[in-house]
């Protein structure tokens, strides 16, 4: 049986340049943040406690300020739109796969019309301060404490029907890096990808991405490690 590829893409530092989380906490600079913010990276704490924790730091009431701010600062990295028209003609599934929270990852993403769906956190401004929902938490095999769990998505595609294949840069896209066929990664991602021995190439704009996948599609159907 021929196996359908299917692509996790991560949003934040890895369709846009940087991180708006952290773009966000630095402008907006709420005492404790990065204390917070070093607790996630060397993981003293969950990423679900950890982001919940960031948000609830910032008034509801900035709510337009904050969406503005990340909707303005938000750089896409180059060759994305031609990603996404690659995986359209090539009926390759993409999928988004965001640590990164609804109110800013929908409408950066509105422009590029895509046909899969986006999973991301949820936000409620209707309290005094920020709180962050979550739509897609750990399944049973996953005791991480994502919040948006990628394993728990990455396990949806059964590996026997799919060849699965993260894209990302952070702590977030790690335990689905674990688990997936193959990784194309940036960052942080990167140097944990060479640690674990985990069957990965490098990127740094999405054209690399096309290059990558074309290259591995031209060996085989699926991935060629």
């Amino acid at each position: 049986m021929t196996k359908q590829l299917v692509l996790f893409c991560d949003f934040d530092g890895t369709i846009t340049e940087k991180d708006n989380i952290v773009a966000i906490m630095r402008h907006f600079h709420p005492p404790g943040w990065e204390e917070l913010t070093e607790q996630i990276l060397t993981q003293q704490i969950s990423i679900r406690e950890g982001v919940g924790k960031l948000f609830s730091l910032l008034p509801s009431s900035l709510e337009h300020e904050i969406t503005q701010f990340a909707v303005e600062n938000a750089r896409i990295r180059p060759g994305f739109a031609e990603f996404v028209d690659y995986c359209r003609q090539e009926n390759v599934t993409l999928l988004i796969t965001s640590g990164g929270i609804d109110f800013f990852v929908h409408p950066i993403l509105a422009p590029f019309q895509l046909d899969g769906p986006i999973y991301c956190n949820g936000s409620d401004f209707s309290k005094e301060r920020i709180k962050i929902t979550w739509p897609h938490t750990c399944d049973e095999h996953c005791q991480t404490d994502c919040g948006m769990c990628k394993t728990t998505i990455i396990r949806s595609y059964d590996a026997t029907g799919y060849t699965r294949v993260v894209i990302g840069d952070s702590i977030t896209d790690l335990a689905g890096s674990r688990i997936a066929d193959f990784v194309i990664a940036r960052s942080f991602l990167l140097e944990k990808c060479k640690e674990e021995n985990l069957s990965h190439k490098p990127f740094t704009t999405f054209y690399d991405v096309i290059s990558i996948i074309k290259a591995n599609r031209a060996k085989q159907e699926g991935i060629v490690l």
